[in-house]
Formats: C-alpha cells, sequence, structure tokens
C-alpha cells in the first residue's frame, strides 16, 4: 500500500511538472500565424524573376499564402504559390524584342538608354505600368494582404499596390546596394569610400582623389536621375491613384518601405555602412541540395569526366538570335574545336548554329543545377549578378562576355578578383576568343581564386532562406516595423549632408569674426583717440 501511494505522488510530481512545461513553452514561443503575401514581379526578365521568386518559395515553404503577379508563367514554384499572368502586350513584346537585338549587335549609348528609364518611357517600365493597369490586377485590390513584396527595377509608381491595400512593403532588389535603392531606408551616402554602382572599382584600390572625385559625380548623377524618375514615376502614381484622397502619396510611400532584401553579401565587398532595413540575401536563389538534372542533360554531364564540360549562357534576356549571325559563327567554331563538352542556351533548337558532337543545345537550363556539377569546369557568361554568384558560390571559373547595363561591371569584378576574364562580344575575334578560354581552363590560378571565395561565401550566421524567413515575420509581427527605419528616409539633400549645419556654423562663424573685427577696429579707433588726447594733452603741457 505503502509503495503504492509513494508511486501514485510520484506520478502527479511528473504531471505537474510536465503541465508547468507545456505552460511555459505555449507563453514563451510566439506562434506565427500563416500570412496574405503578395508578391508583384512584373519587369520582364525572368533572371529578375527566379529571385525574386527564390524569396517566394521560401516564404511559401513556412506555411505562408503567397500570390505573385508576374509577365510570364514561374519557373520556380510550390503548391502554397498562386500565379497571376498578366503578358505584356504584342507591340510591347516587339519593342522589348528590338531593343534586345539592338543591344546585341551593337555597343548603346548608355546616356540614351538611362534617359528612356528616367523619363519612364523605356518598354519595360511601360510593361510594368500597363499590368497595373490590367482589369485582372485592379482585382487584387478586393482582396486583403498582410504585406506585399516588390520587385524593383525603375519602377517606383509599383508603390501603389501597397498603397491601395494598406499594408508594409518589401523591396526584393537583385543587386548590390546602390544609390536607387538605399534611399528607401536611409543607408548613409559615403562617397568619400564607397563605390558608387557605376565608378569602376578594383578589390583593394585606394580611394585616391581622382577616385573620389570621379565617384562623387557618379553619385551626385544617380541621384539626380532618381529625382527625375521621382517627377516621372510621381505622374503615374497619381494617375493609378484615381484621384483617391485617403491614399497616401508618392512620397509618403517612398519613405515608407520596411525592409529592402538585396541579392548582395558584404564578403563581395566594396565594405559599405548599411542599417538594419536593408538585407542582404546574397545567393538567395541558390539550392542547399542541387535538384536531379533532366535525363539527357545529367547523361552528357556525367560522359565529361575526362575533359570536363563548359556551360555557355547569355542569360535570360539576350536570345541568340539578338547576336551578329558572324558572331556567332565565331562561337560555334571556337567551342565546338574543343575537347570539352559545352552545354550551349540556345532558344531556337530547329535553328541552331550548327551540329557538332561536343555541344548541347537547350532552350532553357537549370543553371545553378548544373554549376553544381563536379565535372563543369568554365562558365562562359554575360556577367548577369544572378550567375555570377552562383559560379563563384559553386567555386567556377568564368569567361564574361559583357553586353549592358551591370555587367561590364560585374566582369570588371570578375577579372579584377581573378576568378576569370573576359572579352567583348560585340567585337569577338576568334583567336582571342579561343585563347581566352584555353587560359582559364588551364591556368589553376583562376579555380583557385574562385574555390577560396566559394568557402568564404556561404559562412554566414544565418543563410539566406533563413534571413529571408526572419525578417519577413518579422515585419509581419511589428506590422511594418517603423522603428527600424533611419531618419535619413525623411531627410533632404542639404540636411542628409549637414550642408545645413555646415552653412549655419559658417555663418555663425563669420558673424563672429565680423563683429570682432567691427570691435577690433573699435577698440583701435578707441585707442588712436587715446593716444591722440595725451599726445595733444603732452604738446600743451610742452607750451606752457
Amino acid at each position: 500500500m505503502k509503495y503504492y501511494c509513494y508511486t501514485m505522488g510520484d506520478r502527479s510530481k511528473l504531471i505537474v511538472v510536465a503541465l508547468m512545461a507545456l505552460i511555459a513553452i505555449t507563453t514563451s514561443v510566439q506562434p506565427v500565424q500563416s500570412a496574405n503575401i503578395l508578391g508583384v514581379f512584373l519587369s520582364p526578365s525572368p533572371s529578375h524573376i527566379i529571385v525574386h521568386m527564390s524569396i517566394m518559395k521560401t516564404l511559401a515553404e513556412q506555411g505562408h499564402n503567397v500570390t505573385v503577379v508576374s509577365g510570364e508563367k514561374l519557373k520556380v514554384t510550390h503548391e502554397n504559390i498562386h500565379n497571376i499572368i498578366i503578358e505584356p502586350s504584342e507591340e510591347h513584346k516587339r519593342e522589348l524584342e528590338q531593343e534586345l537585338s539592338a543591344m546585341g549587335g551593337k555597343k548603346q549609348n548608355d546616356f540614351e538608354l538611362m534617359l528612356k528609364f528616367v523619363m519612364g518611357n523605356h518598354v519595360m517600365t511601360k510593361i510594368q505600368y500597363d499590368a497595373l493597369r490590367n482589369e485582372r490586377f485592379q482585382s487584387i485590390y478586393e482582396s486583403k494582404f498582410d504585406l506585399v513584396i516588390l520587385g524593383y527595377f525603375v519602377n517606383s509608381f509599383q508603390f501603389i499596390v501597397p498603397a491601395k491595400l494598406n499594408c508594409p512593403v518589401i523591396i526584393s532588389w537583385t543587386g548590390p546596394p546602390m544609390e536607387t535603392v538605399n534611399r528607401f531606408v536611409g543607408v548613409p551616402p559615403e562617397i568619400t569610400y564607397v563605390p558608387s554602382t557605376f565608378t569602376p572599382y578594383k578589390n583593394g584600390e585606394s580611394l585616391s582623389f581622382g577616385f573620389r572625385m570621379l565617384n562623387a559625380f557618379m553619385s551626385y548623377t544617380l541621384h539626380l536621375f532618381d529625382a527625375i524618375m521621382d517627377n516621372s514615376f510621381h505622374s503615374y502614381y497619381k494617375t493609378l491613384a484615381e484621384g483617391d484622397p485617403t491614399i497616401r502619396s508618392y512620397s509618403q510611400m517612398l519613405a515608407n518601405v520596411s525592409l529592402v532584401f538585396c541579392n548582395s553579401h558584404f564578403s563581395e565587398g566594396p565594405i559599405r555602412p548599411l542599417v538594419p532595413g536593408l538585407v542582404e540575401i546574397g545567393g538567395i536563389q541558390i539550392k542547399e541540395k542541387p535538384d536531379p538534372l533532366p535525363k539527357e542533360l545529367e547523361k552528357f554531364l556525367n560522359a565529361s569526366n575526362k575533359n570536363g564540360a563548359i556551360l555557355f549562357s547569355l542569360g535570360s534576356n539576350m536570345k541568340g538570335s539578338n547576336i551578329k549571325p558572324a558572331t556567332i559563327q565565331i562561337l560555334f567554331k571556337v567551342l565546338s574545336s574543343l575537347e570539352q563538352n559545352v552545354i550551349w542556351k540556345w532558344e531556337d533548337l530547329a535553328n541552331t548554329p550548327g551540329n557538332a558532337s561536343n555541344i548541347f543545345y537547350q532552350k532553357w537550363l537549370p543553371q545553378d543545377d548544373i554549376l553544381a556539377h563536379p565535372n563543369l569546369k568554365l562558365f562562359i557568361t554575360h556577367a548577369g549578378k544572378g550567375g555570377m554568384v552562383e559560379a563563384t558560390y559553386h567555386g567556377v571559373p568564368m569567361v564574361a562576355m559583357p553586353i549592358f547595363a551591370d555587367q561590364p561591371l560585374n566582369a570588371a569584378k570578375i577579372v579584377s578578383s581573378g576568378y576569370g576574364t573576359q572579352v567583348d562580344i560585340l567585337n569577338l575575334k576568334e583567336d582571342d576568343f579561343r585563347a581566352t578560354i584555353l587560359e582559364v581552363l588551364n591556368n589553376p590560378v583562376y579555380r583557385n581564386n574562385v574555390q577560396k571565395f566559394a568557402k568564404l561565401y556561404p559562412d554566414r550566421p544565418l543563410s539566406a532562406r533563413e534571413s529571408v524567413v526572419y525578417w519577413v515575420e518579422y515585419v509581419l509581427r511589428h506590422h511594418g516595423a517603423a522603428h527600424m527605419q533611419s531618419p535619413l528616409v525623411r531627410m533632404n539633400f542639404i540636411q542628409s549632408s549637414g550642408l545645413d549645419v555646415f552653412f549655419a556654423y559658417f555663418a555663425i562663424l563669420y558673424a563672429l569674426w565680423r563683429l570682432a573685427k567691427l570691435a577690433l577696429a573699435n577698440l583701435c579707433k578707441l585707442i588712436r583717440k587715446v593716444r591722440e588726447s595725451f599726445k595733444s594733452k603732452r604738446e600743451k603741457l610742452k607750451k606752457q
């Protein structure tokens, strides 16, 4: 009997302890509610959308209900993602194709291209603006969303979406921090030592006076372009607002961004100051474990174990038909003569550059999965940010063939970091192209450099996906997390640069100097009068 009572008491204690533990767990852990999240990714650039969708897939896997509006069918999908497709008009498709063809044939005037963007007259701008006016998009405003994530690419009028839905907004940016997105969260413009986006820069380069002069000019120019774009996009925003006085103004929305996600990491350099509202998620599109490759492609790569394989892709925007036929023939002649097998991204499989046993043409390629294959020895790339990140992550050296936008600067980064070399695709020479490929394949210094970085790049306290989950749910928990906002977002250029304070101090010092000068002049005048008075008295005494 005593034994029975003892065991019952012991069990009671265990039950009490278990209940206390359960209470402690349920009160200390904040359960994450499933949120309704809207992604607006209307930029007609598939490579940008892959980065944006990697964010959305991560959130869908976390249990959130995700709706994505895009201009084409998504390649990154999940059962929790609902896709609304609003395709561009045939006219806009033709305009975009003509512009890309022009870029692939000759070097473009960067100033003219930038002018089209800042005036809101670029085809990419028009495609996105028309999509927001589409009836299918208008029906979205009838639903309730807790958060909007905007794919940003010179399209600030998109802020009308979170304004109408009256919910927080996060920006997804496919590049590193730069002036255009830094302003949304108040990253300080440290132009004395942080290179501007379009200032040529080499790793470890000392910031000389000449470099800083150029950097200041480029930075101020970008700020000027942003101001002009804001003026243009403001009118678009007002039209989309349809005169509704209850909607927050364009300037208010620019200053109410909760977070900016940047596809970058500080290890890429250059080092710069950041604020809590800018979160680096470099490599978000890279899978922790590669997906199985399509059978034919896997067979082709596995058969490349002797000499290795090369991946050749000019990205999702530039098609083979956009490149000059003479250049295509040089590419084919060189690639078909190599010992390595070549995977070539080519859209029109019925009309390929030529037949060669070592070349495998494919319309669309799982680029990240291919770069992860151990037999892949070289990546010939247009130097887009996404592909560059994937290659460095997997330790694959590169030959860069930049064409437009940030590609020339990315290529310069590849060369200066020792990850590869570059050639001019618009003026391609057969011998130079062949020699460049063989140099990168046969010189181990390039692979050693990029593999060294491959060990550094993923070494972080949180992975890119973990960072996305934490910070998105942080914004949701704190209803926009306004407390993280930097005061800089509400300051103009004069205030943020401290020019008003500088001129105030200058005015005070000038006034004090003038007062001191006046006081000194009066003192001197008084001394002269006193001296003259004494002198006059002495003369009078002498006469007496």
